[in-house]
């Protein structure tokens, strides 16, 4: 199968190259990619940094794993013999390392789902690491609570759209920062209030937070 892959670091040793198609294990499925999304994670392993990320396992020299990409949609083609609640056929989306191929084989129990019929393939794609990342921040570091104003600084990015949302489907007070060309898309995902960051400095204001999710670390908080 095609994929995209890279022998050492660095964007200029990314190449599009045939690999071995993978084999689903019990409890996996094989899916056939319609869509992969790229994110900033992408971009870390492709350059190697942080550098302890090497460290750490991702390859001190060059990258052990040649396969990029996490963020997926496609057609289950295939479901290991343990696996009962997907069958060949249907559209799933969810993350798998060597996301950037022609097919995944994630885990039938974790980081994958049905994908909603009223979204499409390039839109679910969009949704796994931007989604976790927004929902952990919110839910569980967060701990947002009805009626407590939020301020979400980069609103508009990939981790900013999911966190407004999410932070309103907790009836929470949202405060949405971004620039002048953003402000209506942001408050079309539900901000209560939105401050443009090219005319107001929210840092410097009299407005108090319960929660602050600050997605551009580029104010002294």
């Amino acid at each position: 199968m095609k994929a995209i892959v890279y022998c050492d670091y660095g964007l200029p040793n990314l190449k599009l190259a045939d690999i071995a198609k993978p084999t689903p294990t019990d409890d996996q499925v094989l899916v056939k990619v319609h869509a992969a999304s790229v994110n900033p994670l992408d971009w870390h392993f492709i350059e190697g940094t942080p550098k302890i990320m090497r460290a750490l396992g991702v390859g001190l020299r060059k990258p052990k794993d040649p396969r990029l990409g996490v963020d997926f949609a496609g057609t289950v083609e295939t479901v290991g013999k343990n696996v009962t609640q997907f069958k060949a056929g249907d559209e799933v989306f969810g993350g798998r390392d060597g996301a950037f191929a022609e097919y995944v084989c994630p885990r039938a129990d974790r980081a994958v789902a049905l994908k909603p019929a009223n979204i499409t393939f390039e839109q679910a794609a969009s949704v796994n690491i931007a989604g976790i990342t927004a929902l952990q921040a919110v839910r569980d570091k967060g701990k947002v609570q009805p009626g407590q104003k939020v301020l979400i600084n980069g609103a508009s990015g990939g981790v900013g759209t999911f966190a407004v949302q999410i932070a309103k489907s907790f009836d929470a007070d949202v405060t949405g920062v971004c620039s002048t060309r953003n402000l209506d898309m942001v408050r079309s995902l539900g901000a209560d209030h939105v401050i443009d960051y090219t005319k107001e400095d929210f840092a410097k204001g009299d407005q108090r937070y319960d929660v602050i999710l600050d997605n551009v670390p580029n104010h002294s908080l």
